[in-house]
């Protein structure tokens, strides 16, 4: 089932499951994706159009909102039924958003914003009240960041839903910023909030696996020191976003979404030397604590995610062998200080 090539990963990445198609064909509304330009974006654009056409549902719009600075990605997503939106959400009147029952917020600053606070509170924490206000009676999924949480110890099994929150660094603060706004939507207008605490999406193109693959693969070494992190399938993310909108409400609905492994980055690593023929190089001692969330939650109510951590290292193995292309967006997973 490897995906070989671009083509073939969007393909399985817009393969709805029996569950998604099931909650999708009861929503009420058309579903507007705000941020779908971004890496996750056009693939759950098209698997919400996939699953709404499965379940019957050719009447909901899917509308996809971007500034779209790359056209073609526009033009592919209209090619299969999606509508694309070109619109600037930080400055433009969102009076002129299309109306919808169902909003995905995928909105989101994280690099840069050491250098320029400013810029991710005005993106992660004010736009959200723009947002808010333009959709009080729509059922809203708005993707957070398990970074409002604080390093945990690597044994602890990971940060759970109900812990303490504490981000570390501008980005983080503000990521929360951008979920107290939402909850504030949900306890002033009874606004329906899901609130989606993701950590490390990969889709093979980029992604924690990808950033380590890629240096082993170059000879490069791989810094150990934060040496534990989570990750997950894209399509499975985008998945649980989508069926997310059914369990928005007006207590908002918090989920951790990721894989249900702690991986370790030097086991990671020694596997893709294994799979390159090479012998990794490591730097670094591991710390006694990561950024690392438990998803018990998410898997029990969604399932585990359909593609597991040693296949997700096989294939990405297999797609830098075969010089598939990498977006070159690391995702920094080794930043302990919150400045990214």
């Amino acid at each position: 089932m490897f995906p070989d090539g671009e083509a073939e990963l969007e393909e399985l990445l817009a393969t709805p499951s029996a569950g998604l198609i099931a909650d999708l064909a009861g929503i009420e509304g058309d579903l507007v994706v705000l941020g779908a330009g971004g890496k996750m974006g056009p693939s759950l654009c098209r698997l919400a159009r996939r699953a709404l056409d499965a379940g019957g549902r050719g009447d909901v719009s899917v509308y996809a909102v971007s500034r779209w600075s790359d056209p073609a990605a526009a033009r592919s997503l209209a090619a299969d039924g999606v509508r694309t939106v070109a619109f600037d959400l930080m400055d433009g009147d969102p009076a002129e958003l299309p109306d919808a029952g169902n909003v995905v917020f995928m909105v989101g600053a994280k690099f840069g914003s050491a250098g320029a606070p400013e810029h991710a509170w005005a993106v992660n924490a004010a736009l959200p009240d723009r947002i808010a206000r333009r959709y009080p009676a729509a059922r809203i999924a708005a993707f957070s960041t398990g970074n409002v949480y604080p390093l945990v110890a690597v044994g602890s099994g990971g940060s759970v839903e109900t812990d303490p929150v504490g981000p570390v660094g501008e980005y983080a603060m503000s990521c929360l910023g951008r979920e107290r706004v939402f909850a504030h939507a949900a306890s002033t207008r009874g606004t329906r909030v899901a609130l989606i605490r993701l950590n490390y999406a990969v889709d093979l193109r980029y992604g924690v696996l990808a950033d380590i693959a890629a240096a082993v693969y170059a000879g490069e070494p791989v810094d150990v020191t934060t040496g534990q992190a989570n990750v997950v399938w894209q399509g499975y993310a985008n998945e649980v976003a989508l069926r997310s909108l059914g369990h928005a409400a007006a207590v908002p609905f918090t989920i951790n979404l990721t894989g249900p492994e702690t991986a370790s980055v030097r086991r990671l690593a020694a596997l893709f030397g294994g799979e390159f023929g090479r012998e990794a190089v490591m730097v670094g001692v591991e710390s006694g604590s990561a950024l690392l969330s438990d998803a018990s939650r998410c898997h029990e109510l969604f399932g585990y995610p359909d593609v597991p951590l040693r296949t997700l290292v096989a294939w990405q193995a297999e797609w830098i062998r075969r010089g598939h292309p990498l977006s070159g967006k690391a995702t920094k997973f080794q930043v302990r200080d919150g400045k990214f």
